[in-house]
């Protein structure tokens, strides 16, 4: 009899239509509300992605997973409510909860700790916490959908049962280490972080939407063209971002996408009829990964979802980036073109998740812009773009503002969006964002003769779990004052950055826990909330608010 391995995971949701994914731990075919779909096989894993049509509109619907004709979802004698499909509704009150780093560690001792009381310690998963919380509510007070933005697993922070799978297999003394080094360690990397039931049961029953980060492959990933150089010269490196991508596209990219462009994914199709060991997917899934990270042009990660009016455009800014000197950009002009094209039209709010925040506290946003002016040469190829390079890595200062191209672009395009040159200008524009282990909101304010008449927004959430230590909080906050900005600023504008016609500013303090945000919306209405996990019983967990702003 076939056994569930991971999930089912809700993912793509529409009006009529929903997908669900599942690992099993051999082949068989895979049912759920009567659609039945055969597995496919990668390199001795088994995985299907059910397509379920048919729903109503605002419509909840339970459903049951069943193998082979067995049903094995849900559990027997689970704690837990039914897992749901809940479809969008024009017009109707919608929840996104969302966020970003949650390392996966068990829910116990001494992992509970503060991160300065134990070096394990990340205290208590926000994502974890507000799922337990679920359970206790109605239905209709969950998420339609969760916004998981980057760094869903740590390929180079290993839990500890991947810890001990790697050291079965190899010698972990040798490079890379502890770190995950192929596809095989990162299916038990995703196993450890989708495993809990608490988690289990809140992937099953919230859709997810989700983009990939740099601890998904390696800390600071893509930060420079010298940076890559460095990576490709280690031995272990090509299996390992092989490895990332292709669990990447299993595991998370696949359910992002609408059965529409599913249907014209020749990758997909390829993959899907290829049922069992003998017809295994992994070699071509292998070639296509390895072209990914060689070849930017041709792969676009970036995906686009409508939800209740609302459009949220997920762009990537990570894997797509052009990394050559004098040409530096987030996105290539491929994917830049998909991304405004997807701007266009009329809708209740706009959102552009991106893992990386496009406003950062203005300080660091000219530092970071400083850094890659001189790192491209603004003050000389020699000892300074040589020190700025340097700089660039040790401080991860790889955000929008150290690609000015890809930030003048983006910012442009939010003033056309608000001006109405778009579309009817949305109720709000609003960044999303995670990444730098904090949490804050920034207004973006256009100058009068931009004509705009929607506000913009920048929500950051970070970490879901994993905070800084007390150290790394300081610096953070140091590096916000004014007397940095004002030297930063002024070090910008020594090295030729030129500043776009905007200004902004946080309009709240920055936050430090774990926490998670949640964004409800109806018609042009939007509020958005923070909410942090607080310290104490794992067993009990609760959450605390920390801030909550109307947004339009």
């Amino acid at each position: 009899m076939p056994l569930l391995v991971l999930g089912p995971l809700l993912r793509y949701v529409g009006e009529t239509e929903a997908t669900v994914w599942v690992e099993t731990d051999q082949p068989c075919e895979v049912t759920v509300l009567d659609r039945t779909e055969p597995t496919f096989h990668v390199e001795g894993h088994n995985y299907a992605l059910v397509y379920i049509e048919g729903l109503e509109p605002g419509s909840t619907t339970p459903y049951e997973v069943h193998l082979d004709g067995d049903q094995v979802w849900p559990e027997p004698a689970t704690k837990f409510p039914p897992s749901l499909i809940r479809t969008p509704k024009a017009d109707t009150h919608h929840r996104m909860a969302w966020g970003s780093c949650r390392v996966s560690v068990p829910h116990e001792h001494p992992h509970s700790l503060k991160k300065d009381d134990h070096p394990l310690g990340r205290e208590i998963d926000a994502a974890y916490a507000y799922a337990l919380r679920m359970v206790n509510q109605d239905p209709s007070e969950w998420p339609h959908v969760m916004l998981w933005l980057g760094d869903q697993v740590y390929a180079d922070e290993v839990s500890p049962a991947t810890r001990d799978f790697i050291r079965t297999r190899r010698d972990p003394s040798q490079p890379p280490y502890e770190e995950v080094a192929d596809f095989e360690e990162y299916t038990h990397l995703y196993l450890d972080s989708w495993s809990d039931p608490t988690i289990r049961w809140l992937l099953s029953t919230v859709s997810s939407a989700m983009i990939f980060d740099d601890h998904d492959v390696h800390d600071d990933w893509n930060t420079s063209e010298e940076w890559v150089r460095e990576q490709r010269l280690k031995h272990w490196w090509n299996e390992r971002v092989v490895g990332g991508f292709m669990s990447y596209w299993v595991y998370q990219h696949l359910g992002n996408l609408s059965p529409r462009h599913l249907d014209e994914d020749e990758l997909w199709q390829h993959i899907r009829r290829c049922h069992t060991p003998e017809e295994d997917a992994g070699p071509r899934l292998r070639e296509f990964a390895f072209r990914a990270d060689r070849e930017v042009d041709g792969t676009r990660w970036s995906y686009c979802r409508d939800i209740a009016r609302t459009r949220l455009i997920v762009m990537d800014s990570r894997a797509g980036r052009v990394l050559r000197k004098g040409e530096r950009s987030m996105v290539d002009d491929e994917e830049w073109d998909w991304i405004q094209e997807h701007a266009n039209g009329d809708f209740n709010h706009l959102i552009l998740a991106t893992t990386l925040p496009v406003l950062l506290p203005p300080a660091l946003h000219y530092m970071e812009a400083w850094d890659e002016a001189v790192a491209e040469g603004a003050w000389g190829d020699g000892f300074f773009a040589r020190q700025a390079e340097k700089v660039r890595q040790g401080l991860d200062l790889e955000h929008w503002a150290a690609f000015q191209k890809s930030f003048h672009r983006v910012i442009e395009l939010v003033r056309e969006v608000a001006a109405g040159e778009r579309g009817d200008p949305p109720g709000s524009i609003l960044f999303l964002s995670g990444d730098i282990h904090n949490a804050y909101l920034a207004e973006l304010a256009l100058p009068r003769e931009a004509n705009a008449k929607s506000p913009i927004w920048q929500g950051v959430c970070s970490p879901i779990r994993n905070p800084l230590g007390a150290h790394e909080r300081m610096m953070m906050k140091v590096v916000a004052s004014k007397p940095v900005l004002a030297l930063t600023r002024f070090l910008a504008h020594r090295a030729g950055v030129e500043d776009v016609d905007a200004r902004w500013r946080l309009v709240t303090d920055q936050t430090f826990d774990n926490q998670l945000s949640t964004l409800d919306w109806e018609g042009k209405h939007a509020t958005l909330k923070l909410e942090k996990s607080v310290p104490g019983d794992p067993k009990h967990p609760r959450l605390e608010l920390s801030f909550e702003n109307r947004l339009a």
